[in-house]
């Protein structure tokens, strides 16, 4: 062969080569809603699951990240960004309204949403726990349904107490939705029960002041994702007014308050993560049934109760799975 020809022949074949060896695939891209914002929001075991599930960030997935700091009225762009981005599913997280979000986003794209408050049956989310149908599944921490077991949990705590608030947020449907439950538990108790709405900074600041000059006497603190990321907040307004409190999730005694009463919030996060990587490897979310919490965690904060000057019944220290000294 002539030195022309070869090198033409060369040439030829090295246009050809790339056709006929396999493509390479593009990693899939699952999208992270969350109300929160990455300084507040450990997401540490989101990607523990999902690497259970064989999957690793950067290695063979990408995380497209949309956090809406704390403002729920940001969720519905958010989670309109990640739909048009056509991410392969959606990790809607931090509350119901996340995965409404979601949903009203896109009925294709499938959802995994992770939150404790409402119901995703009642909300609208799924037609069943069993069968989810549709393209939404997930992780359900019925944080909400609880609260009367919290009041039970406070009550022994505080026994002379003939009132007990709660501290909602009223941008929270689910949350509202568990409010008639607590209410009830409270009169089966014998207490009289009143509801002290927060959604915003000032607003917790205020509500602690009206329980301050109405010298509450106990305080149940709904669950909702920002009042979760305000905890600090909380919990020092709590110690300042003298005021004990449970709460729905470990993280409030951890930062110092009383007592919390709950699921776990990793536990979950991880199960969902889970959820995601079993959906990257094909299997429907209609064929996923929700996840139910099976475990439920009593933290007491024994330097919390000290400084309130309570002391904490042998029974409730038995019964706590973690006592902060």
């Amino acid at each position: 062969m002539k030195r022309r020809s070869f090198i033409a022949f060369l040439g030829g074949a090295a246009v050809a080569w790339p056709l006929g060896a396999p493509a390479q695939q593009a990693m899939p891209v699952v999208g992270f809603l969350n109300v929160a914002s990455p300084v507040e929001w450990n997401v540490a075991p989101f990607k523990q699951g999902l690497g259970q599930a064989g999957f690793l960030e950067n290695k063979n997935v990408l995380i497209e990240y949309r956090w809406a700091h704390g403002d729920y009225s940001r969720l519905s762009a958010l989670a309109v960004e990640l739909a048009d981005r056509q991410v392969a599913v959606i990790a809607a997280n931090g509350g119901s309204r996340s995965a409404l979000a979601a949903k009203a986003a896109t009925a294709t794209i499938p959802i995994v949403f992770t939150f404790g408050d409402g119901d995703p049956v009642k909300d609208g989310l799924v037609e069943s726990i069993n069968q989810p149908g549709a393209n939404v599944t997930g992780v359900t921490m019925i944080a909400g349904t609880l609260g009367p077991k919290r009041l039970e949990l406070l009550r022994e705590v505080v026994p002379k107490a003939t009132v007990v608030h709660m501290l909602a947020n009223p941008n929270s449907a689910g949350v509202l939705q568990d409010i008639p439950d607590v209410a009830a538990a409270a009169g089966k108790l014998g207490l009289q029960f009143e509801v002290v709405q927060a959604g915003s900074d000032n607003e917790i600041d205020a509500a602690f002041a009206r329980l301050g000059r109405e010298r509450a006497q106990a305080l149940v603190v709904a669950n909702d994702a920002f009042l979760t990321l305000r905890r600090s907040q909380i919990v020092a307004l709590a110690a300042r007014y003298a005021l004990p409190a449970i709460y729905p999730w470990r993280e409030y005694a951890a930062a110092g308050g009383l007592m919390s009463y709950g699921t776990s919030i990793r536990e979950a996060y991880r199960q969902s993560g889970i959820y995601v990587g079993q959906i990257l490897k094909g299997t429907k979310p209609a064929d996923l049934p929700i996840m139910q919490p099976t475990k439920f965690e009593l933290v007491i904060n024994l330097e919390a109760s000290k400084t309130l000057g309570l002391d904490m019944p042998a029974r409730l220290l038995a019964l706590a799975d973690e006592v902060i000294e």
